[in-house]
């Protein structure tokens, strides 16, 4: 059935009225824990040094589970305000100075050129991030990589729990990098466009080949090559963009992306 112009008007105002309503993004729980423990840092006199209670005694304290508390950490080691030792406890790095590149509250509509920018973005700064993490990596990083890529490929089939661990894997290069401004920005980056991230895995297509160059530079990471690290990361996210480029809407839709 045609309808009317002023039938056309009223649907246009409607979409406009729905789409200013739409839920906004929310911050994960770790997110927020994140915050309340940076919070607790620097009014608790904690110095840098300084050893944060126990997981168990601050999950107890926040009323939240242990994962919750060591990915709130992970995200407060990557920010520089934290250090992770294992068998030793959580200390402070640092109380304050701590550069806040964004809030994690973006909501925008998801476009080819969005994730083009995305990418694009990261390429450089992830080639710089594991160029360093050649040399700085710690044993313990390198152990928290291989603990990922073994979840990831135990989850080939879970979007949710595969991006969750290949981001991860993203984020401990950078972690590993021991340059924290960079180590926050790539974090940054995932908690902003984390919606986004799981889009390009679906374009991407193959899981099997995004694992195996995964694993290839992990390798090149434990080989200390600081070149060949560069290489594959490169290539490795060059070929992502490629896969968007290539990417053809009408033949592989994708739920909330815009061509």
């Amino acid at each position: 059935m045609m309808t009317t112009p002023a039938e056309r008007l009223v649907e246009a105002e409607e979409g406009r009225v729905r789409e200013a309503f739409r839920p906004v993004a929310k911050q994960s729980l770790s997110d927020r824990l994140a915050r309340r423990i940076r919070k607790l840092i620097q009014s608790g006199n904690y110095q840098q040094g300084d050893r944060l209670p126990a997981i168990m005694e601050m999950a107890r304290r926040f009323g939240v589970g242990h994962p919750t508390v060591r990915e709130a950490l992970k995200k407060l080691e990557a920010m520089g305000v934290v250090e992770i030792r294992h068998g030793a406890g959580v200390f402070v790095s640092r109380s304050q100075e701590v550069l806040l590149l964004a809030s994690p509250d973006y909501a925008g509509i998801v476009t080819r050129k969005l994730l083009l920018d995305l990418v694009q973005t990261r390429i450089p700064l992830e080639v710089e991030a594991i160029s360093c993490a050649a040399r700085h990596a710690t044993p313990a990083h390198l152990a928290r990589m291989r603990e990922l890529l073994d979840r990831a490929v135990g989850n080939l089939d879970d979007d949710e729990q595969l991006n969750t661990a290949n981001m991860g894997f993203h984020r401990e290069i950078a972690l590993a990098s021991n340059n924290s401004v960079l180590a926050q920005i790539v974090n940054v980056l995932s908690d902003l466009f984390g919606d986004e991230q799981r889009l390009i895995l679906d374009i991407f297509g193959s899981r099997a080949e995004d694992h195996r160059e995964h694993v290839a530079l992990l390798e090149a990471l434990e080989a200390r090559d600081e070149a060949l690290c560069a290489e594959l990361m490169r290539k490795h996210l060059e070929g992502v963009r490629q896969a968007i480029i290539l990417w053809n809407p009408a033949d592989h839709p994708l739920s909330g992306v815009a061509g």
